[in-house]
């Protein structure tokens, strides 16, 4: 079905003016700050290109938990709907290019999923790149996933109905999660939602060229990311790094 004009204007409109404010704020030098004060500047820059008018809906309960991972403990926050359970479950994995971003930053668009499809989301705070490389987020994200499944009954969700998901790096993650538990024998997983999700390594798409420049995020920029999640080029084809290398999907 095609897409009203209406909303292809609106689209035009909110895109015009990220990249103005973009363009009027450009991040600051890289040269001389440490990974975190990158860290920091980058992810200021993303809150200011993508303010939120409003905050996210309601929903009836909001946990942070830490869960223990193979590398060490992470935070989780889970978001429970109103009503009465089990209810589906929906493990969530937040964008940034491996680097970052965070639960917070992510925390609207996880109640909004919580509203509109009546599921418990768990936002995983998985351990960042390039201090912790790959596999270690990967890792995060599996044992993430495993532990919904293991608390099902503490968190009111179906365990037979958990999905995985997230965008950009976290569709990385997420398809990656999938392929991990199936070769691991489990969990057993419903659903994999992967959000403009990076899984090529090398980066020689046409659509990857032709946007290479322009618009805030880079082709080199994502080289970058890559370098910072990868430990040596040896990783760039394992499937598990970069999923579109998968010989079965």
């Amino acid at each position: 079905m095609p897409v009203h004009p209406t909303v292809l204007e609106m689209l035009d409109r909110i895109m015009r003016e990220m990249l103005d404010r973009a363009d009027a704020e450009p991040p600051p030098d890289a040269a001389g700050l440490t990974i975190q004060e990158q860290r920091k500047a980058a992810d200021d820059m993303v809150a200011g290109l993508m303010p939120l008018s409003e905050e996210g809906p309601e929903v009836a309960e909001v946990r942070d938990r830490v869960v223990p991972g193979p590398h060490g403990e992470f935070p989780v926050r889970v978001f429970t709907p109103g009503g009465t359970g089990p209810f589906p479950a929906y493990v969530y994995f937040h964008g940034g290019g491996w680097w970052m971003g965070n639960i917070a930053m992510t925390e609207n668009e996880c109640r909004h999923i919580v509203r509109d499809v009546g599921c418990v989301v768990v936002s995983v705070g998985y351990h960042l790149a390039p201090e912790h490389k790959f596999p270690i987020p990967l890792e995060d994200c599996y044992a993430a996933t495993t532990w919904v499944v293991e608390h099902a009954a503490e968190l009111a969700v179906d365990p037979k109905r958990v999905a995985v998901g997230g965008g950009s790096s976290g569709g990385n993650l997420a398809a990656a999660v999938a392929l991990m538990a199936r070769d691991r024998g489990g969990p057993k997983l419903l659903l994999q939602v992967l959000d403009v999700p990076v899984i090529d390594s090398d980066m020689k798409t046409p659509s990857m060229e032709d946007n290479a420049q322009g618009y805030t995020l880079t082709k080199e920029g994502m080289q970058q990311f890559w370098d910072f999640y990868l430990q040596g080029p040896d990783d760039a084809r394992n499937p598990y790094a970069s999923p579109a290398f998968a010989e079965d999907l």
